[in-house]
């Protein structure tokens, strides 16, 4: 399992793109996709709301459980990815690519984001 060096890492296994004019893109570690089993819903927050860094703004539930999804920032949703919602297995097959689940408009980023390395490292792959 290989973590994209160009992502950041919450400790709560979602990961964080280089903000693009001010915007980035939000997913979960394909070490939490694994760990979920296969994904059958996505509860992705609405364009519009905001989100505050480490607070809960969805979920996923896959056939071995119910998981909260947690904002590594704070900032105003863009926009939700409509693929994983019509197709949540998009985030156990494509984590990094197709089954990236929401863009946010970043107003704070947390200190204690992790390099791939670091994430690799703290998660045990």
């Amino acid at each position: 399992m290989s973590n994209p060096q160009q992502l950041r890492y919450s400790k709560e296994h979602e990961w964080l793109s280089t903000a693009d004019d001010g915007v980035s893109t939000v997913g979960i570690t394909e070490f939490a996709a694994n760990a979920l089993g296969d994904v059958v819903y996505a509860q992705l927050p609405e364009v519009g709301s905001t989100v505050t860094a480490g607070d809960t703004c969805g979920e996923l539930e896959s056939t071995k459980s119910v998981s909260d999804l947690y904002s590594p920032v704070t900032g105003e949703i863009t926009e939700a990815n409509q693929d994983v919602v019509d197709d949540p297995s998009l985030v156990n097959s494509a984590p990094f690519e197709g089954g990236w689940l929401f863009k946010v408009r970043v107003a704070d980023e947390p200190k204690d984001l992790l390099s791939a390395d670091e994430y690799t490292e703290f998660s045990g792959n």
